[in-house]
């Protein structure tokens, strides 16, 4: 059934995928021309396979159904969905390459809020797993600004709940478990067997999967297939509000598992995971492990995992991530990359195997198994060189920056400012950078001071205007930048690093020991004056 619509201005996708208000995403054809917008862009439907999923939240699995009738009216031959039309977002990119399907659509606004009055998204991963190059959304975005009809299909809804082969007219839906795939992939890279004989050793972990997607993957996986205790993963049922939780796995919003691993009894490992599974946070007793520290824990030690025992090709950070990765690649004498905020953009590295480990800061750790971050993957890595190391969380950071240094690190953020006093305080900053080399800020002098650009060494593309950097001697940084994950107002986030080679000063607490970028940013940027704020909504 063809029916006439209109271009609905802002349909732009960010860094991952379309992000809007719940309500915005249910208004009269605001997802229809989304989704006939990736179909028209991406060369149609027509005899095309799809793999589609999603967290769960709040219009997820009415969501589904429409897109269901869209595939099926545009002539898609075949989609693969989860079971109650749930995919953590790692599970559908290994989907996508383990049935080697045209892409995938992952119903999903990651980390932030669900429920009506809160957020929905919608993106769109290409055939090697991965979200959407940049040419590919803006294709998409282009194409919205055209549209004038949509396709659905006339059909009865699909039922979710029953795991099998169903049909919108002529196209098959395949309705699976959504879970089998993935945890038969994480078998084949981690020694299950090795981190069993650690939980019956008397080994203790909590994981809160924040009443979001990756609560059956933890079940199945640490408490079924890894023997964890009954009740090792807390809040595991994905609820369509999240529970009235933010499923942002950071010490703020994951308050619950930080006060029971820094109170009495705490149990060994601790971690989170976010609205659709491609984040975590790792804390041990009585130690919070910075996301920039946890990747580079990983990359020196993934050789004691199985599937990454023939070693790494390179470790890939995002540019406002710690440098602290950086350090263990050069000492393994591999490649490191810097590449902008994004999953993105480090697919082309991944697939031309110059990289095997990438992360972010904004609690984002993968490796090449997928083309997403994979919050349990990096859970069960951890576990796996605990098992491996016999060592506690703390043990392993104290070594890990005796050898290496350390490189304190939080970023703060400035959340729903006006557009035009984050815009003000970003053009502030660009206008002096030319003038900062050789200056001294709070005692430290300005290396290099601009704004990133990116050379995609695979593919030559050219990606600018990526954050402002101001680099001092000694490898200390200040990073500014506007997230692309919010959906109303802008918000400001500024990264902080101050590198210390060691022995001395490796136990410094985070935010004392930052206190002289602190005041060098507010010199430099003046965010608090410019915003009126007394300080960051959120530091992490």
């Amino acid at each position: 059934m063809r029916v006439t619509t209109n271009p609905i201005e802002g349909q732009k996708p960010g860094t991952s995928g379309l992000r809007k208000k719940t309500k915005v995403f249910m208004s009269e054809g605001y997802l229809e021309n989304f989704i006939q917008s990736i179909f028209d862009a991406t060369g149609g439907a027509q005899g095309r396979t799809y793999v589609l999923g999603g967290d769960g939240r709040y219009f997820n699995a009415e969501a589904a159904q429409i897109i269901l009738k869209m595939a099926a009216a545009n002539g898609a031959e075949r989609v693969i969905i989860g079971q109650g039309a749930i995919l953590s977002t790692p599970a559908a990119s290994h989907l996508i390459r383990l049935n080697g399907t045209d892409g995938g659509i992952v119903l999903s606004a990651s980390h932030n809020p669900g429920g009506p009055d809160e957020d929905f998204g919608v993106k769109f991963n290409g055939p090697n797993g991965g979200p959407a190059s940049e040419a590919v959304t803006e294709a998409i975005f282009a194409r919205s600004r055209q549209i004038g009809a949509y396709w659905i299909a006339d059909e009865p809804d699909v039922d979710l709940s029953r795991i099998g082969m169903q049909h919108v007219g002529s196209m098959e839906v395949s309705v699976i478990d959504p879970v089998a795939d993935y945890a038969r992939l994480m078998e084949g890279l981690f020694d299950f067997p090795k981190i069993r004989t650690m939980f019956s050793g008397g080994f203790r972990m909590r994981f809160d999967a924040m009443c979001a997607v990756t609560g059956p993957y933890a079940k199945e996986i640490i408490e079924g297939r890894l023997g964890a205790a009954p009740g090792t993963v807390v809040h595991a049922d994905p609820l369509p509000d999240f529970g009235g939780m933010h499923p942002d796995p950071n010490p703020t919003w994951a308050h619950e598992l930080m006060d029971e691993m820094f109170g009495e009894d705490a149990p060994d490992f601790g971690a989170a995971s976010d609205g659709d599974g491609d984040r975590n946070m790792v804390v041990g007793q009585g130690v919070y492990v910075s996301p920039s520290d946890s990747l580079a824990v990983l990359a020196a030690n993934a050789h004691l995992a199985p599937g990454y025992r023939a070693g790494l090709k390179g470790v890939a950070r995002s540019m406002p991530t710690s440098c602290a990765a950086d350090l263990v690649a050069d000492a393994m004498g591999i490649g490191a990359y810097e590449t902008p905020t994004g999953w993105k953009f480090f697919g082309n590295l991944l697939d031309a195997g110059r990289a095997t480990l990438c992360g972010e800061e904004s609690f984002g750790t993968g490796s090449d198994h997928v083309r997403e971050k994979d919050g349990v993957w990096a859970v069960l890595l951890w576990l796996n060189i605990l098992a491996e190391r016999t060592e506690t969380v703390r043990e392993i950071l104290n070594g890990h920056w005796r050898r290496f240094g350390r490189n304190y690190y939080s970023r703060h953020d400035y959340e729903a400012l006006p557009v035009d006093t984050a815009n003000r305080v970003m053009d502030g900053l660009r206008a002096r950078l030319g003038d900062l080399p050789g200056t001294m800020v709070e005692g430290m002098v300005v290396q290099s001071a601009d704004d990133f650009a990116y050379s995609d060494p695979v593919d030559g593309s050219v990606s600018r205007g990526q954050g402002l950097r101001v680099v001092f001697e000694g490898g200390s940084r200040l990073v500014l930048r506007l997230s692309g994950t919010g959906t109303e107002g802008a918000t400001l986030r500024l990264y902080l690093e101050r590198y210390a080679a060691g022995p001395e000063g490796l136990d410094e607490e985070v935010q004392e020991a930052l206190a002289p970028m602190i005041r060098a940013a507010e010199e430099l940027a003046a965010i608090r004056a410019a915003t009126g704020r007394v300080g960051p909504d959120v530091v992490t």
